[in-house]
């Protein structure tokens, strides 16, 4: 599942990092998978209902969300989870889903391990707890044995 950004998404073409909103193609001819992708916003912090506090153990004091969407174009059924999501900072670190789901988490919550058949798309918030003292670099979308797919968040 590896192919190039046009340069006219990308947000720096030299490091291939797209703009937040922009759509990335992924064509996998050899296990027949044509999707899109696109982290289409970041808030930090969620300014929506908010959930309870991120735990000590979580790493983090706020919530932040990205909007995020998938799609799958044809050929073969895809899974999408919100595990191949997380957030990428200027020092190297990056930040996970914490796996919580349900309850006051933020909404509509993207899925977690769900398949999508083609012609349809699966869309809605992925949550991480920040730190409200720093702001991520980067939206990655990850899944396993790709290339990670970066999206530029805009600066506060």
């Amino acid at each position: 599942m590896t192919a190039s950004p046009s340069a006219e998404t990308a947000a720096d073409p030299d490091d291939g990092v797209l703009r937040m909103g922009a759509k990335k193609t992924i064509d996998d001819a050899e296990n027949n998978v044509h999707a899109t992708v696109q982290a289409v916003e970041y808030q930090q912090p969620y300014k929506g209902p908010q959930p309870q506090k991120p735990e000590d153990f979580q790493g983090g004091d706020t919530w932040a969300t990205a909007s995020v969407k998938v799609c799958n174009v044809n050929g073969a059924d895809i899974t999408v989870d919100q595990a191949v999501w997380s957030l990428a900072y200027a020092d190297g670190t990056s930040v996970e889903v914490t796996g919580s789901t349900g309850g006051d988490m933020p909404k509509p919550e993207y899925p977690m391990d769900k398949t999508v058949k083609p012609g349809r798309c699966a869309a809605g918030l992925v949550a991480f707890p920040v730190s409200s003292k720093k702001r991520p670099e980067r939206v990655v979308y990850e899944p396993d044995g790709t290339e990670p797919i970066d999206w530029s968040i805009p600066k506060a």
